[in-house]
């Protein structure tokens, strides 16, 4: 028996150091692959648009933009950047689009008024219907699925990455958008990706359907590009260096 372990055991040996001596003598170009080459995207300074962004706000207009409605933008425009003005209605980009790469700043403001999610309140909604909260959580309670980087009531970030009020605080976002199938049924959900503030915040998460305040959410069929929509809550939140990269 201990004859026929020790034979074994050599034939295994063997066995390893044959494969370790085929796999030094295997020539690594095999593994190399040349084409399709990537095309060179330029990275901007900073937070600035690489050479593929489209600069939805550069700090000087509104051009980018219109109500929901159609109409033009009311919010206020000043110092590189624009405010929600209470009342006037959300803002959607005139441009539609699908899975894409988004850089938002954002600032809730310094003062102080109201608590929970009365307190610097906002959204960024992809397609018109997915909706990245905003929100002051700076020192602020409210429902873990709805301070702000959570997707609203559906995921809580996984931390809270939230600056002090009155300062500009940054959504990267990574959006891929839903797949519908011919006869309008879901064929693939959405997923997102959040970055707040240089913080990851949303791992690729599922969306289990729109935004909506009261319920379950749910899919409905639309269009595979949707205009981003910014929301007026009521509250003077302030956007500046927006643009986007369709992937």
């Amino acid at each position: 028996m201990a004859e026929s372990i020790r034979i074994t055991a050599a034939a295994l040996l063997s066995a390893i150091a044959a494969t370790v001596q085929a796999q030094t003598q295997v020539d690594p170009k095999l593994t190399e692959v040349w084409k399709p080459v990537p095309r060179v995207v330029n990275p901007g300074h900073g937070t600035a648009a690489p050479s593929d962004g489209l600069v939805l706000f550069d700090g000087k207009d509104l051009s980018e933009w219109e109500s929901v409605e159609g109409g033009p933008v009311k919010w206020s425009l000043g110092d590189a950047a624009f405010t929600v003005v209470k009342g006037t209605g959300d803002i959607r980009t005139k441009r539609a689009f699908g899975d894409c790469q988004l850089h938002i700043e954002w600032r809730t403001p310094a003062e102080i008024a109201g608590e929970g999610q009365d307190r610097g309140n906002s959204g960024v909604f992809l397609q018109g219907r997915y909706e990245v909260q905003v929100l002051d959580s700076y020192n602020n309670s409210t429902y873990v699925n709805g301070q702000a980087g959570s997707i609203y009531k559906q995921h809580i970030p996984l931390v809270n990455a939230s600056r002090k009020p009155g300062e500009w605080q940054t959504y990267d976002i990574y959006f891929r958008a839903p797949r519908f199938s011919a006869d309008g049924t879901l064929d693939k959900p959405a997923y997102v990706t959040v970055v707040h503030n240089g913080v990851l915040v949303q791992d690729h998460v599922e969306l289990t359907g729109s935004t909506v305040y009261r319920g379950a959410p749910s899919y409905a069929t639309h269009n595979s590009k949707e205009p981003l929509v910014l929301q007026d809550h009521d509250d003077p939140v302030s956007y500046r260096n927006i643009w986007i990269r369709e992937l």
